[in-house]
């Protein structure tokens, strides 16, 4: 594999100004991330902190009910709320490490954030946060968790007011600040190192659901599904398991309301490739390579691109990629809450409601959904869409 690619996918698409801090990120990542020193450090942190290993817990009326032997593996039990934690609290970590003071993030749906402003209370170190406008109205809930944190949460007014901005500001912020900060990156996405770092520290999710359903089934599922936007959880979720061809990889994109032509946030199903925050990848353009607005009702998979990962193995063909729409979402944030008593987010929502909608295809079958985080920060939307 050529250096930060995966495939054909993935580089270093920066400016001038940003190639030192990511060089000695990409420096940090093999001399201080891949040590048995640091390593060790990372997994009590993970145990005594975050609460792992989280649970896979099997959805017996959703079973029965379907015909599909259906698992959710439960990283919205996490101190925090979803599989985030997984990833900020490494990078906080190497952040302390070499001796910066500031983390910085974007996020979309705000857990990000909230986990970014978690890992650096833990570590003493300051947070500042970008999120769209837009996100900052859709997800106040977490705006004022990262406040209470202590992070400074920084509304970006320019473009669609989304994820895709907030990433913007960051990088420009980061450019400025590089000497004292870190830029904790949230997903598995933009320039190499990032997509490694992040997959490095999201790989967890696998390694122990392919153990954990090993040892209560004493095989392997015949599938893991879990939602993509920029594609952390999916690559956590999916690490472990590419090794094993009999294991389907099911990624699940939004498609927006569903009908012809809308905006939606499916670059591997309806994209095609191009650059964007520093990585080639597939993505929502026109013709003329202009980054059309994307929309999810769920607002961290809102997002015009996808982590290079994810490009590379929908092109291998080792992973499949799906898209579920909002109502879709939305009858299986009512389902899983209804049988199971687990409140999800909807970002979460449109994996398992591909599972529901293809439950005749799966008859038989035992499937984990990463249920990437829990649904306290979607209470408003659901709200407003169902009454």
């Amino acid at each position: 594999m050529k250096k930060g690619y995966f495939g054909d996918f993935g580089g270093q698409f920066v400016p001038e100004l940003l190639m030192p801090p990511l060089l000695e990120l990409e420096m940090v990542l093999n001399e201080v991330v891949r040590t048995d020193a640091f390593r060790a450090r990372l997994a009590g942190e993970l145990r005594d902190y975050v609460g792992r290993p989280s649970a896979l817990t099997r959805c017996p009326t959703l079973s029965e009910r379907t015909g599909v032997d259906i698992w959710l593996k439960r990283e919205d039990l996490n101190h925090s709320g979803s599989h985030k934690i997984n990833n900020t609290i490494g990078q906080g970590l190497l952040t302390k490490m070499i001796g910066k003071k500031v983390l910085m993030a974007e996020t979309g749906a705000g857990q990000h954030g909230v986990a970014t402003a978690t890992a650096a209370a833990r570590f003493g170190l300051s947070c500042v946060v970008f999120m769209g406008a837009l996100d900052v109205q859709r997800q106040s809930h977490n705006v004022h968790r990262m406040k209470l944190l202590g992070a400074e949460v920084v509304a970006v007014e320019s473009g669609t007011r989304t994820l895709k901005d907030a990433i913007n500001a960051a990088l420009r912020y980061w450019i400025a600040e590089q000497r004292s900060t870190h830029y904790c990156f949230g997903t598995a996405a933009g320039p190499h190192p990032f997509p490694e770092l992040v997959h490095e520290f999201q790989a967890v999710i696998s390694r122990e659901a392919r153990a954990q359903f090993l040892e209560r089934a004493g095989r392997l599922p015949h599938a893991v599904v879990a939602c993509v936007g920029g594609g952390s959880n999916a690559i956590g979720m999916f690490h472990e398991f590419i090794p094993d061809r009999e294991v389907r990889l099911i990624g699940v994109e939004a498609g927006g309301s569903g009908e012809p032509g809308c905006f939606n946030s499916a670059p591997l199903n309806l994209g095609r490739p191009g650059v964007l925050h520093g990585m080639r990848t597939q993505l929502l353009q026109t013709d003329e390579g202009q980054i059309l607005p994307s929309h999810s009702i769920a607002p961290g998979l809102d997002y015009p691109g996808v982590g290079p990962e994810h490009s590379a193995l929908q092109d291998s063909g080792r992973a499949e990629y799906r898209m579920v729409n909002d109502a879709q979402a939305l009858d299986a944030f009512q389902a899983l809450t209804l049988s199971e008593g687990i409140l999800p987010a909807l970002e979460s929502c449109h994996a398992l409601a591909w599972v529901l909608e293809n439950a005749t295809a799966l008859k038989g079958q035992s499937v984990i959904v990463c249920l990437s985080g829990r649904g306290d920060k979607d209470l408003d939307i659901v709200e407003q869409n169902l009454g």
